[in-house]
């Protein structure tokens, strides 16, 4: 039985969407109209991505909150013993989201069809990312699916929860940053003119905080809307030329560089590459397809450029931890639990750790990072501040000198 999407006049003439399942699409618009529905468009949810008419391209994958919540109630399901495509049909059921009623129904119905799991989530690589799909396929093979869901669901609510931390720690100095940008904006455009008028009228010399104060209040109010126009202008081209994978592994390789900001890169890719590996490698994925599926999680391109290197050296025969230390990329920290659980046969038990080790050191260093921006950015705006309150005041403690 198939899922499908359709639209649909009801008994009063008003449009209505959905989905519903049905053998065929003739047994489909049956069931509509035995719903005194008039069936105008219907369309197999498996199919939308082979015609065109993806649900994908409709903003049809799943965020990060949804994919959470889609594993970790499958999980719960299939652990408890109910059938895999009862299960799918519950969690559609459950479900408030459109989009992931029309996944899991577009799943469901693979699997009713005697398709796997896996081949069945490869029909939505938008929703799934291959790391998720070869996990799955790896479950099935190993008859351990409810375990692997159970990891797999633990893996995507660590890095939801991880995800959040970091937004949430940014929020607050986003947010201030913005703030303190428009109030001196608005103080130079707006409130300095109409002050500093009674000062240029004067044929005196002002001091020269003043006038490099009215210097740049004039600019800004001359030729703002230019220079907002030319960063705009230069963040679009800067976008495109990241599209170059050239200019895209300097820049990268920039960043690695940086005190803080390398520290960080390194961290984030590093902890996403060895949960990946820990969770594919345990459950039975070949360690070479394991490390080409791990590439996938790393944002940074010399980073993956190492693994990719350091995949070469393992199908060669050598040693992983020893592989990606060739690079230097790679936290020490890292490579050596990597190497103990070479030694010791406990190799996906030391990836966890290392992620976990790699995880709480981003995490501590944001945190850090965001409380020394916070008060920085503070003294900053109250500097900013207090050099146009002093600019105006100048010349009105020296007014009379300034008038005679």
């Amino acid at each position: 039985m198939a899922a499908y999407e359709y639209s649909a006049l009801d008994a009063k003439g008003r449009q209505t969407k959905g989905l519903i399942e049905g053998d065929t699409p003739r047994h489909a618009r049956q069931l509509l109209r035995e719903r005194g529905l008039a069936p105008l468009d219907l369309r197999e949810v498996a199919e939308n991505r082979k015609s065109g008419g993806s649900v994908f391209s409709r903003g049809g994958s799943l965020s990060s909150t949804e994919l959470s919540l889609f594993t970790r109630q499958l999980a719960t399901l299939v652990r408890s013993g109910l059938p895999l495509d009862e299960s799918l049909t519950a969690v559609s059921e459950q479900s408030e989201s459109k989009r992931v009623k029309r996944i899991a129904l577009g799943v469901r119905a693979g699997v009713v069809e005697g398709n796997s799991l896996a081949h069945s989530l490869d029909q939505f690589p938008g929703a799934f990312p291959p790391l998720f799909r070869a996990t799955v396929e790896a479950g099935e093979q190993s008859g351990q699916l409810d375990y692997i869901l159970e990891r797999l669901a633990d893996y995507v609510e660590r890095r939801q929860v991880m995800q959040q931390k970091i937004m949430l720690a940014a929020f607050y100095p986003v947010i201030l940053s913005l703030v303190a940008i428009t109030v001196v904006v608005l103080l130079l455009t707006y409130v300095v003119p109409q002050v500093v008028d009674v000062f240029t009228s004067i044929d005196a010399e002002l001091p020269a905080l003043t006038a490099g104060l009215i210097a740049v209040s004039d600019f800004l109010r001359d030729y703002g809307v230019y220079l907002l126009l030319a960063l705009v202008t230069a963040a679009i081209v800067f976008a495109r030329m990241m599209r170059n994978e050239g200019f895209k592994r300097q820049v990268h390789r920039l960043m690695l560089r940086l005190p803080l900001i390398g520290r960080l890169v390194r961290g984030a890719n590093t902890g996403r590459f060895t949960r990946t590996l820990g969770i594919l490698f345990g459950s039975g994925v070949p360690i070479l397809d394991a490390m080409r599926i791990g590439t996938q999680v790393v944002t940074n391109v010399p980073m993956r450029d190492a693994i990719e290197a350091a995949a070469a050296k393992v199908r060669e025969g050598a040693a992983l931890s020893r592989s990606l230390a060739a690079s230097k990329l790679f936290p020490p920290i890292t490579v050596h639990l990597i190497a103990s659980g070479e030694s010791s046969g406990k190799l996906d038990d030391m990836l966890d750790r290392a992620a976990e080790n790699q995880e709480r050191e981003v995490e501590t260093l944001v945190a850090a990072m965001m409380g020394v921006f916070e008060p920085m950015l503070i003294l900053v705006m109250g500097g900013v501040v207090l050099l146009i309150v002093l600019a105006i005041l100048l010349p009105i403690f020296d007014l009379n000198t300034l008038v005679q």
